[in-house]
């Protein structure tokens, strides 16, 4: 199910509740040896269809113990409610109507400011599904760590020169529609070169010679945070891991800067092509 995930570890719970924005999250504390929780699950499974606009968490406390202690969780299964990383819920013990009644009155209230709130053309940030032990960048600032930029709380900057290699992993197949970039007018990106599933990590004279996937020239209006960067849909059916090069800045600035990279989308074992929309465009527009 697109929007529920069993969470592994502290930092995945952390990583997930800053990706989910101004999402509603709800987070299910359980244990394997709870009764209720194993009565609760598929409850919650069915909570998670139901509301497919929020996310939906299983944490074991066992795996999160520093989670759980975090979040003051003495008892199982309890049930938090979160908006942008903050609690606006909550709910201890096995009772569905109350569960159901929470999420009905926080259910909705993203704010429309949010730009990973929503995606266009009905995509959705695909942040939920980027592995992170499957993401690397070459050429990055010590100053502007990639793991830090992926969870929002830094920029990019290049290092040695204008030129970035970034790739991102996912933890299932996803199909990608869009870009949306915000970085500075001077030394923002220009020219991308996109390449998907590959063996190993591109280096720079890899990724300048071989044949990429798509190229895209952004101008400055593609800089604003807000303008849709149009992927060609149908070569991003299936894709493990995204490679990014970043071939030059828009005045050739020593150093290029991203300050936020949003990629829209959805995973390919959810995907319903009866309800795609399409982001921009006309029916039967050639690429």
């Amino acid at each position: 199910m697109a929007n529920h995930k069993n969470v592994t570890d502290d930092d995945e719970f952390q990583t997930l509740l800053a990706g989910a924005g101004s999402k509603l999250v709800v987070v299910d504390f359980n244990a394997t040896w709870c009764g209720p929780c194993v009565k609760m699950h598929p409850v919650f499974l069915q909570m998670a269809h139901k509301f497919p606009e929020a996310l939906f968490l299983g944490v074991d406390v066992d795996q999160c113990r520093e989670t759980a202690m975090q979040q003051g969780v003495t008892a199982m299964p309890t049930f938090i409610l979160y908006r942008n990383r903050q609690k606006v819920d909550q709910l201890k013990g096995a009772n569905p109507p109350e569960l159901e009644e929470k999420i009905r009155k926080h259910y909705g209230k993203a704010e429309a400011t949010d730009p990973h709130a929503a995606g266009p053309g009905g995509m959705a940030d695909i942040f939920p599904y980027i592995e992170l032990k499957g993401c690397e960048c070459l050429n990055e600032s010590d100053a502007t760590p990639f793991r830090a930029f992926i969870e929002r709380k830094s920029a990019m900057i290049s290092d040695c020169d204008e030129q970035l290699i970034m790739v991102y992993g996912f933890s299932q197949n996803v199909k990608l529609q869009a870009l949306k970039i915000k970085a500075p007018a001077d030394n923002g990106p220009k020219t991308l070169r996109l390449f998907i599933n590959q063996p190993k990590t591109l280096d720079f004279d890899a990724a300048t010679g071989m044949n990429s996937i798509q190229d895209i020239e952004l101008t400055e209006q593609d800089l604003t945070g807000e303008s849709v960067v149009e992927l060609r849909f149908v070569k991003f059916q299936s894709v493990s891991n995204l490679h990014i090069f970043v071939k030059d800045n828009q005045t050739g600035s020593e150093t290029t800067e991203i300050e936020s990279f949003t990629i829209y989308g959805m995973p390919v074992s959810t995907t319903n092509m009866q309800e795609f929309k399409r982001i921009a465009g006309e029916k039967g527009e050639s690429h």
